[in-house]
């Protein structure tokens, strides 16, 4: 067996599970060439694995490395040079923390010197949709107060181990979060861990931070990663890598954040061979070198780890005991602690530059930015973020920086200024005090008493002694989709809701921005009583509207459209394009592929196979070919399609999109359904309601099994003259009606139909309710269509 690997640790692995095998095995290493090239200059058989991680601007350079070989000496590993040279590389900044102050203060760049903040960690935890990171966060707070427990008296120890006892997942705080099981919000949680040593304690702060998997919360994600110095990244080990992974990764590696991944999940049945294969370490290193990581942020450490069980270790052998069921109860050696002390191992401590002439700490200007807001009813108007210089205590007064503000509008303008009137830090979900009243550089804090005009991206600074300019924030995704809010129309609008009034419903919506920068809230231009939300996908509208049908709202929702753009130089209409990774049983994938590239106009870019019967394919495809794809394959594939999709970029229009569009079973008459009637209609398609619903005319009811709208009567009963036996009443029956969920009838709506959603009920119906006006608006519709699609 031959490996030709760039990476060291990489190619150790694959030897060690090489020579489990009683494989001979000789490792090369390469650090300069391209995959096309060793594919072409060595053909190797069998189960040989390649690992070409050289990025393509290396190919040609002429630096010399001497080759190592590695072999087996008595049961051992060793490297063994070939040469006498000693390969030398330049030492690369993957942060800010790595500058010594020495090397600052040569640069004359203004700043005089660079400290650390030893005692501080900021870590953020990344991952895919349901790999764990909630979990794993919970057990990080559970081990962190178990080490404060045992210096502190019996009553918070007593109180730690009932909130251990009654919290399953300490930071899924919200009921949406609970029972999808996935991160909406991003929040930050401060760990007050305790290390012995020797006879004395020593304390660290790590604050941790939770951040979403889904693309669409992607705004979320950008902030955060402002705040930190480091990033976890947990990964399932059955599943690798996945496309929201990629996307978050990629932000924290262009900002020269430094990586820890935790391969959770090890004790699923598929994970550990996939492990001792070499599978997930070559997914991992291809995914990080695709997304530009330099050689540092390669070199990361691995903490195998199954968040449900509660165990970690960074030794692969120990590892193996768990997953294969050999050793059951964690110790402290193998609890999560370790995952604890690799943090503060890895991840660089915050680091504060100073400028020139200033020696006291105290006396640096005070700056903060601003990544999430918030109100209080009795603590005012609220902001957390991380203080990147300077201290800050309570009533101080603090003047507000804007994020678009240049240093001439600061000094021409006069800013607003307020009274802290508190400090606070997170532990667990529970805001706290803060103890010591200041607030250092470094750590990251919730203030009270900022002013009420403040922003999600604005800076807070010292009034008596300000910074010159805002500081940097990211900018804002685009937004890929928007549609029509307003309140609630149809004829039985005000009967369970408790907010109905159009003017709510879009102050509610203004206020969703404040805080949801990826969120954006204009007038309709066609109907004074609406609102249209620009927003990143279905996901964060079902989100919102989710939140403000349970809030007591009454709503009408339009069918969503995809925002597009026209190319500044062209001219040309441009419309985003996003990657979709489906992992489908594979005699379901001919289905996946007939759905994306026939009438969605998606295109097939990679099909693989696995050993378990399940096929990967990956495509790019317009973002309007995505609207109603998911329910559409989750019954072509009997639900075993698992659907992610990845913001591309904008590109050429590509046309009419869809075929026949989906018949409806429309009511005609208003009143309960009847079983009468809809055992009869059962016949003609799929029921959305079931006996006893109130509907009424224009409501859809179900779905056709033939193209185009059917007009039914679904509160007819049956005759009273006519004569029926009992046991012919008994044979009525009506299949169960099919649900969906508010995301999936987002997608799913045709054009002339919106979406009716109150505290109780979310239905769908016809935008116009008079049939005769909707038979007359159809065939303009269709007319149009069909000059569209001979346009193309």
């Amino acid at each position: 067996m031959m490996i030709l690997s760039r990476n060291t640790r990489a190619a150790f692995h694959v030897f060690q599970s090489a020579k489990r095998r009683s494989n001979a095995c000789k490792i090369f290493l390469i650090p300069h060439a391209s995959s096309n090239s060793l594919l072409t200059n060595y053909g190797v058989q069998g189960k040989a694995r390649y690992h070409t991680l050289a990025k393509q601007n290396d190919v040609n350079s002429t630096r010399q490395y001497p080759p190592f070989s590695l072999s087996m000496v008595e049961g051992r590993s060793c490297f063994r040079p070939n040469s006498r040279n000693i390969m030398t590389l330049s030492k690369r900044y993957f942060s800010s923390a790595e500058v010594t102050e020495e090397e600052d203060s040569s640069r004359g760049n203004g700043i005089g010197i660079t400290r650390k903040v030893p005692h501080i960690r900021n870590v953020a935890i990344v991952a895919h949709v349901d790999h764990g990171k909630t979990t794993i966060v919970d057990q990080l707070l559970r081990c962190a107060s178990e080490s404060i427990r045992n210096v502190e008296d019996d009553s918070a120890g007593s109180s730690a181990k009932d909130n251990k006892e009654n919290n399953a997942l300490v930071m899924d705080c919200g009921d949406l979060e609970r029972e999808r099981g996935i991160t909406i919000t991003s929040k930050v949680t401060r760990l007050d861990y305790r290390i012995q040593q020797g006879a004395s304690d020593d304390f660290k702060i790590i604050n941790v931070v939770d951040t979403p998997g889904h693309a669409d919360f992607a705004g979320e994600v950008d902030r955060i990663l402002t705040m930190i110095d480091g990033v976890c990244l947990v990964v399932d080990a059955a599943e690798g890598a996945m496309a929201q992974t990629k996307y978050v990764l990629s932000r924290a590696l262009k900002m020269g954040l430094k990586p820890v991944v935790v391969l959770n999940k090890c004790d699923k049945e598929d994970a550990w061979s996939r492990i001792e294969d070499g599978e997930v370490e070559v997914e991992l290193l291809e995914t990080f070198d695709s997304l530009g990581a330099n050689d540092e942020q390669m070199e990361y450490v691995t903490v195998y780890a199954s968040g449900k069980a509660g165990w970690a270790t960074r030794d692969i052998e120990v590892a193996r005991e768990f997953a294969t069921g050999t050793k059951e109860a964690p110790g402290n050696e193998t609890s999560m602690r370790v995952l604890l002390d690799t943090i503060l191992e890895c991840i660089p401590p915050p680091v504060v530059s100073t400028r020139k002439g200033i020696v006291n700490p105290k006396e640096e200007p005070f700056a903060m930015a601003a990544t999430t807001v918030g109100r209080d009813n009795f603590l005012g108007r609220l902001c957390t973020g991380r203080i990147y210089s300077g201290t800050i205590s309570k009533n101080d007064e603090v003047a507000l920086i804007p994020r678009d503000f240049s240093k001439e509008d600061i000094e021409s303008s006069t800013l607003c200024t307020s009274n802290i009137t508190g400090m606070f830090v997170n532990r667990g979900v529970s805001r706290t005090e803060l103890e010591s009243g200041v607030a250092s550089a470094g750590d990251i804090v919730t203030l009270a008493g900022v002013p009420d005009s403040i922003a999600v991206g604005d800076t807070i600074t010292h009034k008596s002694n300000p910074i010159n300019q805002a500081l940097a924030t990211p900018p804002i995704n685009p937004p890929t989709l928007s549609m029509e809010i307003g309140a609630n129309t149809s004829p039985l609008a005000g009967k369970e809701g408790t907010i109905v009034a159009s003017s709510r419903v879009r102050d509610r919506l203004y206020s969703e921005t404040d805080n949801n920068v990826t969120l954006s809230v204009t007038k309709s231009e066609t109907d004074a009583e609406r609102s249209v939300v620009h927003a990143r996908g279905e996901l964060q509208l079902g989100i919102l509207i989710e939140e403000m049908r349970r809030q007591g709202y009454e709503l009408t929702v339009s069918p969503p459209k995809i925002i597009t753009k026209k190319c500044e130089s062209t001219g040309e209409e441009l419309e985003p394009f996003e990657e979709v990774t489906i992992d489908v049983d594979s005699e379901h994938s001919g289905a996946v592929i007939d759905s994306l590239t026939g009438a969605r106009k998606g295109m097939l870019l990679q099909m693989s196979d696995s050993a378990d019967g399940k096929t990967r394919l990956i495509f790019e495809v317009p973002s309007r070919g995505l609207l109603g794809f998911q329910s559409e394959i989750a019954t072509a594939t009997r639900g075993t399609a698992v659907v992610n999709h990845l913001f591309l970029d904008n590109r050429s229009y590509a046309g009419h999109i869809g075929g026949v569009e989906r018949g409806k079973l429309v009511s005609n008459d208003t009143g309960k359904a009847n079983l009468y009637a809809l055992a009869n209609l059962a016949k003609r398609g799929t029921l959305f309601i079931e006996p006893g619903e109130v509907v009424y005319s224009g409501m859809v009811i179900g779905e056709n099994s033939r193209p185009g709208d059917l007009e039914v009567n679904p509160v007819r009963a049956k005759e009273s003259s006519n004569v029926r036996t009992v046991n012919k009443d008994e044979k009525l029956y009506v299949p169960p009606p099919k649900r969906y969920s508010i995301e999936e009838l987002i997608g799913y709506m045709n054009d002339d139909e919106v979406l009716e959603v109150t505290p109780k009920s979310v239905r769908l119906r016809k935008a116009e309710l008079d049939p005769g006006v909707r038979e007359r608006l159809a065939r303009s519709r269709k007319k149009q269509m069909m000059a569209a699609q001979k346009s193309n």
